[in-house]
This record gives C-alpha cells, sequence and structure tokens, in this order.
C-alpha cells in the first residue's frame, strides 16, 4: 500500500484534521557587518565541554580552552563535576 504524501493528506482530509504548514525561514535585510576579531595571541579565548564515560559507567566531563588566534590548548581540564564556579576562574 502507497504511503505517500498525498495518501496522507487524503487521510488528514477524512478525518477533518488539517496538515500545519511549516512557516518560511525569514531572510535577513541587508548585508551582516563582520565580527571583527583581534588578531593577536591571547587576546580571546574560547570554552568548550567534551563528554564521555568510562567503561565502568561513571561519566566525566573535560573542559578545553583554545586560544582563538594561535588554536592553541590553553587548558584541558578533566573532572567528574565541574561547577560554573570552577568554570569562571
Amino acid at each position: 500500500e502507497p504511503s505517500g504524501k498525498n495518501r496522507i493528506y487524503r487521510l488528514y482530509r477524512e478525518e477533518g484534521l488539517t496538515v500545519r504548514k511549516r512557516r518560511s525561514r525569514r531572510r535577513a535585510m541587508g548585508t551582516r557587518a563582520p565580527i571583527l576579531v583581534e588578531a593577536r595571541p591571547n587576546a580571546r579565548w574560547s570554552l568548550d565541554f567534551v563528554h564521555d564515560q568510562f567503561a565502568t559507567g561513571r561519566r566525566f566531563r573535560i573542559l578545553n580552552v583554545v586560544d582563538d588566534v594561535t588554536r592553541e590548548c590553553l587548558a584541558a581540564i578533566p573532572d567528574t563535576s565541574i561547577s560554573g564556579r570552577r568554570v569562571a576562574r
């Protein structure tokens, strides 16, 4: 038995239902200004969490701190729980 889009619409119509129409995505007006980034080392860092678990099932996280210009990993902090206060330090 076919299961195409038209069949779905027909079944909806028979049951008195309406298919929700997907809203179209709004287009951006004009051009966007590029984000200026200082091109010198140690000016801006990015933070990233990596999640994994041990063979025993215990979970852990690694907080990676990366310099945006040199792409060097400045810190990799592993722990089973990293609080927001510790991240902000």
